[in-house]
C-alpha cells in the first residue's frame, strides 16, 4: 500500500512523511515528494512527468515532531509521535517549470495520479480593497490553477512600533519580526516558537497614528523591516484582499476595529476573585478537601475549576454515574442519572450547592471533540448520531473529519459553525447548568481543525473556516449559559478575530519558569491590545515540577494585578511528589514557610480589588481603553516606555511592574509624566526612573491617587 497526500496532515509548521514539500512550489523550485508504504515494500519509484525518480527510505519528520513537543509534560510524547513514520520514502525532484502529473509505484501497486502546477509572483491577478495610498508593491501568486495569495507593503517610519496580531508571547513590539496568523496548539514554549492559540490579522502602528485589519479568516503572514511591513494573504476563489485602515491614537484604532468584530460584555464581579484548580482534583472528596483547606487557612477563593469531572469520552456525564444509554444520542436530564455512594462523584448537586453556600462558583471543563473509537455505550451512540444527523465537520469527500492532532487523536469534531449543531452539542450539557447549577465552562482546546478543504455547514471550507472554530465554540457555551439565565462565563485559550465578544481567556499551557512568566505577561498585553478584556494565566505555570517559592510568590503578586487571578496544575498521573499548585503544597514542597502567609495576603488584597476591577472592566467595555493596558495607550508619545515592555496599567489608576527575575532585592520602574503614589506607602513619587525595595511580599505598583488599596 502506498499513501501520498500532497498536503499531508496539514500541520501548519511541520511536514508529514507522505507530503509534497512545498505544496505549492515556485517556478524553478525542486519539490520533495514523500510517501508512506507498507513495511514489506523494498522499493518505490515516482513517474514524474516523463522522468522516473527512485525514492529512498526517509526519516523525514520525526525530529521535527520531537522539536514541537515543548519539553516534559503529559502531552509531549504524544505530540512528538504525531508526525513520525518508520515506513516513509522520499525523493527530491528536478526544478519544476511547468505543470506536472506524477504517481508512485511499489512492486505491482500503483497510486493514483497527482498534479502540481508551479506558481510565480506577478503584478496582476486581483484587487486590494482599502488601504489607499498606504498600499504598495502589490503582487499575486499565480499558477495554472488560479491565484493563491496576495502580497503587499504597508509603510513604516523608523520610530513606528507594531503591536497586536492577537495574543503573542515573544515580544510586545513585533517590529522587525516574522509571524503569521493561524490558530495552533503549541504545547508550551509559545514564546520560543512564535506560535499562538489566539492570532488576529490586526495591529496598531504606534507613533504612526494608525492601525490595520486584514479582513479575512484565512492564514496571513507578516514581516517588517526598516521601511515597511510586508503582508501576505491566503486567498479563496475570489482574488480580493479586504484591508481596513483605522486612523488615530491606539484607543480610537481599537474602537474602530471592535466596531467591526465585536467587543466584550460585562461579566459579573465574581470572575475577579481567585480561581483555583488542579487537573488531578478528580473526585468530589478531593475538590471538597481543597476548598476546605482554603477555608482553614483563611485564603479566600471565588471559583473552582473542575477539570477531571467527566469520563473524558463525551465530556457530558460525571464519571461513575449510572444511567441508561440513549441509543439515538439524545440529551439526558439530571433525573436520568444516579451516583453510587462509593463513586468518584457521589452527589454532584450537593457538592455544587455546598460550594455555592461558601460563595464559590463552579466551572466545568470541556473540549470540542467527540471520541469515536468506542463500539458501545453513550459515547458510541453520540458519535453515531453526530455523523448520522450531520453534526460533524466533514472531509472534502463528505466523510466525517477525525482530529489529526495529538490530543484526542481521531476524535470527531462538531460543526459549530451553524446554530443547529451548537444547540445539539450544548443541549447535552444543559442539565449541568439548569439542574446542577454550574456557573460556567472552561472551553479548552479549539485548535483541532487541520485541513484546507474541510467542509463546514455554513458553506466555508477549512482554509477560511478553521480559524473561526474556537470563536463558534466559546459562543456556543456562552449562549447555553445565557439561555439558562446565567452570565456567559467561558474560559478559553484558543480564539481568533471575533473572540473579543466571548468570555474569558487564559494564556494556555506553560512550564513553571521565569521565562514562561515573562512570556505570559507579554501574551496578556498583546491580547489586550486587540480587545480581549478578561484575561489571565496559570500563575507560575501549570506544568513540570512545583515552582520554587520565589517564582510562585512573584507570580502570585503579578496575578493579583491582572484581570483574572488563577492557579492550575497539569495532570501527572497522581505520581508522587504531587504537582498541585495550591499554596500549602508549594510551601510543603519547597520548605518555605513564607508561601502561605504571603499568598493569603495577596488573595485577601484581591478581594479588596474586586470593586475596582469590576468598575474598570465596565469602563473598558464602554470606552475600549483596555483593562490590562500596555503603556502606549496612554503614553504613545513617550519613547522611554518601549524600554519597559512588561510594565502595564491595570485600569485608569494603577501602574504595575512585575518582578520577573530571581534573586533581586530592588526593582526599577519607569513612571511616565504625571503624579504617582506608591500604593504600599501612599507616598508621592516623582515621574521617571524609580527604584524601590522588593521583598518577597511586594510588587511595585503605583497609583494616580492615594489610597487605592485602602
Amino acid at each position: 500500500m502506498i499513501t501520498h497526500r500532497p498536503y499531508g496532515i496539514e500541520h501548519p509548521y511541520a511536514s508529514s512523511p507522505d507530503q509534497r514539500v512545498p505544496v505549492l512550489p515556485l517556478v524553478g523550485e525542486p519539490v520533495r515528494l514523500g510517501v508512506v508504504a507498507s513495511p514489506d515494500v523494498t522499493s518505490v519509484v515516482c513517474e514524474w512527468g516523463t522522468t522516473t525518480l527512485e525514492l529512498t527510505p526517509a526519516q523525514a519528520t520525526a525530529a521535527d515532531a520531537a522539536a514541537l513537543a515543548g519539553g516534559e509534560g503529559h502531552l509531549s510524547e504524544a505530540q512528538a509521535k504525531a508526525l513520525g513514520s518508520d515506513d516513509s520514502w522520499s525523493v527530491v525532484t528536478p526544478p519544476i517549470t511547468e505543470p506536472v502529473r506524477y504517481r508512485f509505484r511499489a512492486g505491482t501497486e500503483t497510486s493514483g495520479w497527482f498534479e502540481v502546477a508551479p506558481a510565480e509572483w506577478t503584478a496582476a491577478g486581483g484587487e486590494v480593497l482599502g488601504g489607499g495610498d498606504r498600499v504598495s508593491a502589490v503582487e499575486w501568486l499565480v499558477s495554472a490553477a488560479g491565484v493563491h495569495r496576495a502580497r503587499f507593503r504597508l509603510p513604516l517610519r523608523p520610530t513606528d512600533h507594531l503591536v497586536g496580531f492577537g495574543e503573542r508571547y515573544d515580544h510586545l513590539d513585533q517590529r522587525g519580526r516574522d509571524l503569521d496568523a493561524v490558530v495552533f496548539e503549541q504545547y508550551k514554549a509559545q514564546g520560543a516558537h512564535g506560535r499562538t492559540y489566539l492570532p488576529m490579522p490586526f495591529a496598531h502602528v504606534v507613533n504612526g497614528g494608525w492601525g490595520f485589519h486584514v479582513r479575512t479568516s484565512r492564514r496571513t503572514w507578516f514581516s517588517s523591516d526598516d521601511t515597511g511591513l510586508t503582508v501576505e494573504v491566503a486567498l479563496g476563489h475570489e482574488p480580493v484582499v479586504d484591508l481596513g485602515i483605522y486612523e488615530g491614537p491606539p484607543t480610537e484604532v481599537l474602537s474602530a476595529f471592535l466596531d467591526e468584530v465585536g467587543r466584550a460584555e460585562e461579566l459579573p464581579d465574581w470572575v475577579f476573585r481567585l480561581w483555583a484548580s488542579g487537573n488531578e482534583w478528580n473526585t468530589q472528596d478531593l475538590v471538597t478537601a481543597r476548598m476546605d483547606k482554603h477555608r482553614e487557612l483563611g485564603i479566600p477563593v471565588g471559583t473552582v475549576v473542575i477539570e477531571a469531572w467527566s469520563d473524558e469520552e463525551g465530556i457530558t456525564i460525571w464519571r461513575d454515574a449510572q444511567y441508561e444509554v440513549t441509543p439515538d444520542g439524545s440529551a439526558h436530564k439530571a433525573s436520568d442519572f444516579g451516583y453510587p455512594p462509593d463513586g468518584a462523584w457521589p452527589d454532584p448537586r450537593a457538592m455544587i450547592d455546598d460550594l455555592h453556600r461558601r460563595d464559590i462558583k463552579v466551572i466545568l471543563w470541556q473540549i470540542p471533540l467527540q471520541k469515536s473509537e468506542f463500539g458501545t455505550g453513550q459515547v458510541a451512540a453520540d458519535a453515531a448520531a453526530m455523523v448520522r444527523e450531520g453534526h460533524a465537520v466533514l472531509e472534502a469527500d463528505g466523510t466525517a473529519y477525525h482530529n489529526r492532532g495529538w490530543w484526542f487523536p481521531k476524535a470527531l469534531m462538531p460543526d459549530l459553525s451553524v446554530q443547529r449543531t451548537r444547540d445539539w452539542w450544548t443541549e447535552k450539557r444543559r442539565y449541568l447548568v439548569e439542574d446542577l447549577d454550574v456557573d460556567g465552562f472552561k472551553t479548552d482546546g479549539g485548535e483541532h481543525a487541520w485541513g484546507h478543504d474541510l467542509r463546514y455547514a455554513d458553506g466555508r471550507r477549512g482554509d477560511d473556516g478553521n480559524n473561526l472554530f474556537p470563536v463558534h465554540y466559546a459562543r456556543a457555551f456562552g449562549d447555553l449559559l445565557r439561555s439558562a439565565g446565567k452570565a456567559p462565563v467561558t474560559f478559553s485559550r484558543a480564539g481568533f478575530t471575533g473572540s473579543q465578544a466571548h468570555g474569558i481567556f487564559w494564556a494556555g499551557d506553560e512550564d513553571s519558569t521565569w521565562e514562561a512568566f515573562r512570556s505570559s505577561i507579554t501574551a496578556g498585553l498583546t491580547a489586550a491590545s486587540c480587545g480581549i478584556v478578561y484575561w489571565g494565566w496559570d500563575l507560575a505555570g501549570f506544568s513540570g515540577p512545583v515552582p520554587d517559592a520565589e517564582l510562585y510568590l512573584r507570580a502570585t503578586a503579578a496575578s493579583t494585578f491582572l484581570p483574572i487571578m488563577q492557579y492550575h496544575s497539569e495532570f501527572n498521573h497522581h505520581q508522587r511528589p504531587l504537582r498541585d499548585r495550591t499554596p500549602w503544597h508549594v510551601a510543603e514542597t519547597t520548605g518555605d514557610d513564607r508561601v502561605v502567609p504571603v499568598f493569603r495576603a495577596y488573595a485577601v488584597l484581591r478581594e479588596k480589588l474586586v470593586p475596582y476591577l469590576a468598575a474598570q472592566a465596565g469602563r473598558a467595555v464602554t470606552t475600549d481603553r483596555p483593562l490590562l493596558r500596555p503603556l502606549f495607550f496612554d503614553h504613545a508619545d513617550d519613547p522611554e516606555i518601549w524600554h519597559h515592555p512588561y510594565q502595564y496599567q491595570l485600569g485608569d489608576d494603577l501602574l504595575v511592574n512585575p518582578v520577573l527575575e530571581p534573586g533581586v532585592t530592588t526593582w526599577t520602574t519607569y513612571l511616565p509624566e504625571g503624579t504617582w503614589y506608591d500604593v504600599w506607602t501612599n507616598e508621592p513619587v516623582k515621574s521617571g526612573m524609580v527604584t524601590r525595595d522588593v521583598p518577597i511580599d511586594i510588587i511595585p505598583v503605583y497609583s494616580r491617587r492615594p489610597g487605592v488599596l485602602a
